[in-house]
């Protein structure tokens, strides 16, 4: 059972050591999905005690999961020392997609021979029910193109690319293109040319659908933005 704000406040200070592990991954989720949603807008001032009381949390949680967010890159601190969701500009987020279009195919390609089968037809599923579900559904095609990306990115096998890279979609994540519905069906006919890749363990196949796919990203937000 979570925990009311109040409750957590009363724990002694083991107890709410072990109380704000769990607490603080249900913030970090929570927060995550209002900055997707864009109800916490970029450059906007967090006030944790506001925060605290709409996710029904204590602040420790709370900004412990602000602590992982700013690590992330979704989060900074202003001069006021306040957190702040990130600003990203257009200059920023079309040079962020063409780091990506160099780095992400070689993740792809050396993860092949690390990623299971069946992780693979998991994903794939995923893939499948977000596409083919009505009504469109902004949250399930993030989470579906995490699950795909975060396939090769989390299993490269360099802890230093795939950091590089989880702070690039951070950033790319964060610039406010309005239409994202339109890239539903691009986005799953380019992700399953990823898949079948690396089920083939065509590793040069994965890195060609892979960089074919960021550079399609690059156009689309190009022309969206015209």
């Amino acid at each position: 059972m979570r925990l009311a704000a109040s409750e957590q406040d009363e724990l002694d200070p083991g107890q709410a050591r072990k109380a704000a592990g769990p607490l603080s991954k249900q913030a970090h989720r929570a927060l995550s999905e209002l900055i997707r949603r864009r109800m916490l807008r970029s450059g906007e001032p967090l006030v944790e005690l506001q925060l605290a009381e709409r996710l029904g949390i204590s602040r420790t949680p709370l900004r412990q999961a602000m602590q992982q967010l700013e690590g992330e890159g979704l989060l900074r601190k202003d001069a006021s020392r306040s957190y702040v969701v990130r600003r990203v500009e257009l200059k920023e987020y079309l040079q962020s997609l063409r780091a990506r279009e160099m780095l992400e195919p070689e993740a792809a390609a050396l993860a092949i021979t690390r990623v299971t089968p069946e992780a693979i037809a998991a994903v794939h599923a995923g893939l499948v029910r977000v596409r083919d579900a009505v009504p469109y559904d902004i949250m399930e095609h993030w989470r579906s193109d995490d699950e795909v990306h975060n396939l090769f990115i989390r299993n490269c096998g360099n802890d230093v690319l795939t950091d590089i890279i989880l702070r690039l979609r951070a950033t790319t994540q964060l610039f406010e293109i309005e239409r994202l519905a339109e890239r539903l069906e691009p986005d799953s006919r380019e992700h399953e040319r990823i898949l079948d890749a690396m089920a083939d363990g065509d590793a040069k196949a994965a890195r060609r659908a892979t960089a074919a796919h960021i550079g399609s990203l690059f156009r689309f937000a190009v022309k969206a933005l015209g």
